[in-house]
């Protein structure tokens, strides 16, 4: 198959045979916006390989506040935790933009990664990138202004699922950014009144890429220059 035809791009970088030798494993499924995967401590029983649609990473505070630490689309895979050998996530995966991946059951990935080591270089380099992302997350939830973050989160929810368009609620960025809904109702009508985003009805359209870009924290490209 033409790499280019496949959507997730840890799956389009393997050799051909590597990625052949996956096939019989993966089935297409779709995930759809709301859905949580797995949830902290319980079992990672499939793993997800992300076509058009993004799934969050939560960390639980107190048992029911949620803050996102990372961002999973067509770059990476859900359920990574498994190469390093570790049966139980460790956050909650939650689907934030709905669409296709590509899904192979925890026992078949253990095995299919132990007899492919271009499958091995893979996982391990998108975990480094996974990791990075979450360090440079973690210190811009910390130092940055909510305007610049959501900036940010909107241009890494572009790049990972390839559209200017997706649909995201307040109450969701709030629980996202680790900020009031005042705060997200703020950020989101100054960016709006820049006119570098539409918002209405729960549906955000990004209208100006490079606007948007300079609207961000450096995080972004920090991130982005990782992948």
């Amino acid at each position: 198959m033409d790499a280019h035809a496949i959507p997730n791009q840890l799956l389009a970088a393997l050799p051909r045979k590597a990625y052949s030798g996956l096939l019989p494993g993966l089935s297409p499924v779709t995930l759809t916006f709301g859905d949580v995967l797995y949830e902290p401590q319980q079992p990672i029983t499939h793993v997800y390989f992300p076509g058009d649609s993004m799934v969050s990473l939560l960390t639980l505070v107190e048992d029911h506040l949620a803050l996102e630490v990372g961002l999973v689309g067509r770059e990476g895979v859900v359920g990574a935790a498994l190469a390093l050998g570790i049966t139980h996530s460790p956050v909650r995966a939650l689907v934030q933009g709905g669409g296709s991946a590509m899904r192979m059951n925890a026992a078949r990935f253990r095995s299919a990664l132990r007899r492919s080591p271009p499958l091995q270089r893979g996982l391990l380099l998108y975990i480094n990138t996974l990791m990075s992302q979450v360090t440079q997350t973690a210190a811009c939830n910390r130092f940055h202004v909510v305007e610049a973050r959501l900036a940010r989160w909107l241009l890494m929810s572009r790049d990972r699922m390839g559209s200017n368009e997706f649909r995201m609620t307040q109450d969701f960025l709030a629980h996202m950014l680790g900020v009031r809904r005042v705060g997200v109702t703020e950020a989101a009508g100054a960016l709006q009144r820049r006119k570098l985003i539409e918002y209405n009805r729960g549906v955000i359209r990004i209208l100006d890429d490079g606007g948007l870009e300079a609207a961000s924290c450096p995080c972004y490209g920090i991130v982005s220059n990782s992948t």
